[in-house]
């Protein structure tokens, strides 16, 4: 081989071992959701039910469809938050979850997410219901923090 076919093949080589080690690192933070239409806009988690035991209860059983069979959140996000279906949202991810506003959360049980899997809970659970549902999974990655509406920002329930 003469040193222009050496160049080429260290070039390759290069290309490979920088591909590969690009492929390996972390994909970095997903973008940010959309608003939620102006209709849950303005819809915000009673305050009182941020990390309340009795309320996070009452979530947990509507969300593992103790309460009502029709509605088993836990069949495809895990009792514990960690997806048992593919496609499902990762309670667990802190980062990701305060990504979202508790009107997003919201929007989202209430109507469905396009293009998954999540269908709309807004027919089977009341409205008191889902934020029961939300305080309960926000405690897989949100766990002592509450979503503050004026600061539009996740902060410690120092309540």
């Amino acid at each position: 081989m003469g040193n222009r076919g050496r160049r080429l093949y260290m070039m390759v080589a290069l290309g490979l071992v920088g591909f590969a080690l690009s492929a390996c690192g972390e994909a970095g933070p997903p973008p940010p959701p959309p608003p939620p239409p102006p209709e849950y806009a303005d819809k915000h988690m009673p305050p009182d039910y941020w990390n309340n035991p009795k309320i996070i209860e009452e979530g947990r059983a509507i969300f593992t469809g103790a309460q009502n069979i029709d509605v088993n959140c836990a069949s495809c996000h895990g009792k514990d938050g960690k997806p048992v279906k593919a496609g499902a949202r990762d309670f667990r991810q802190t980062e990701h979850m305060k990504l979202f506003s508790d009107s997003q959360w919201f929007w989202r049980v209430s109507e469905g997410v396009k293009g998954t899997k999540m269908k709309p809970w807004k027919t089977k659970l009341s409205e008191d219901e889902r934020w029961k549902v939300i305080a309960y999974e926000a405690t897989f990655g949100l766990k002592g923090l509450k979503y503050d509406p004026e600061k539009k920002a996740w902060v410690p329930d120092n309540d």
